[in-house]
């Protein structure tokens, strides 16, 4: 009796989202991904033009997973709108990666392929992989680094999105709580606060302030819940400047979404 075939994986139809930022900055690479995505599987590709296109594309996806090719920005909009529409956690999201260096930070640091050959065939050979996630207070996300103060940048391209408004630097008096307790208060001002979801269902809370002699810099701590307040204050996550606002409080989702990786 002869051994039984092992078990082969399919990949799933996908739905092939253009960002236009993409097609217009580097077509030979869409081109290129487009090729061979539908070498390897099933695709309907979709072109959208503007938000709400972009939006329709993703809520009539049906059973097929969605494939972003776009900047760090694509992926943020489809976990946002997955997030609001509660389908993020059934929802396996791959991206194949086309656009500046700066604006693809965050692909970079999840750990997609940089190149479209190479994030194309991760698309069709890799696994989903679940993530943590920071949800906020307004039910806004963040997937990777969130900073306070939001640094200081220049203008720049921008694509479906409103100019980022100035932002002040130097030290600014903040009260961040975590888990309820205490990490800085008003009374010593920090130069930052660093926060991003860990791999354990925690937030990574970094803060910087000066040293003195009755206290050392309040350094990094690991909580479930973060609170940042103080007054008006921009902070920056996933390459958006946010704010003002005076008070936000961040949670932990553990293994919330799901991203498709070699």
């Amino acid at each position: 009796m002869s051994a039984p075939e092992p078990a082969t994986t399919t990949t799933p139809s996908l739905l092939v989202i253009v960002d236009p930022t993409a097609r217009r900055l580097d077509g030979e690479s869409v081109r290129i991904a487009k090729d061979v995505l539908s070498a390897g599987a099933p695709v309907k590709l979709c072109l959208p033009e503007s938000p709400r296109e972009y939006a329709r594309a993703l809520a009539r996806r049906g059973s097929r997973r969605p494939v972003l090719i776009g900047d760090d920005r694509s992926l943020v909009r489809a976990v946002t709108q997955l997030h609001q529409e509660r389908e993020l956690a059934e929802a396996d999201l791959a991206m194949v990666p086309v656009g500046s260096g700066g604006a693809l930070r965050l692909a970079r640091h999840l750990g997609v392929p940089a190149s479209a050959v190479a994030a194309a065939r991760a698309v069709l050979d890799g696994q989903p992989r679940r993530l943590d996630l920071l949800v906020d207070d307004s039910d806004g996300v963040v997937l990777g680094e969130l900073h306070v103060p939001a640094p200081p940048r220049p203008a720049g391209r921008v694509s479906w999105l409103r100019r980022s408004p100035a932002t002040r630097s130097g030290p600014i008096p903040l009260r961040v709580e975590a888990d309820g307790r205490l990490v800085a208060d008003l009374d010593r001002p920090v130069h930052s606060v660093t926060l991003a979801p860990g791999t354990d269902g925690s937030v990574r809370a970094e803060v910087r302030a000066a040293a003195t002699d009755d206290a050392p810099s309040p350094g990094s701590t690991y909580a479930g819940v973060v609170t940042v307040s103080g007054p008006d204050f921009h902070y920056r996550a996933d390459g958006r400047t946010l704010g003002p606002v005076r008070t936000r409080t961040w949670r932990v989702r553990g293994a919330a979404w799901s991203l498709v990786l070699p």
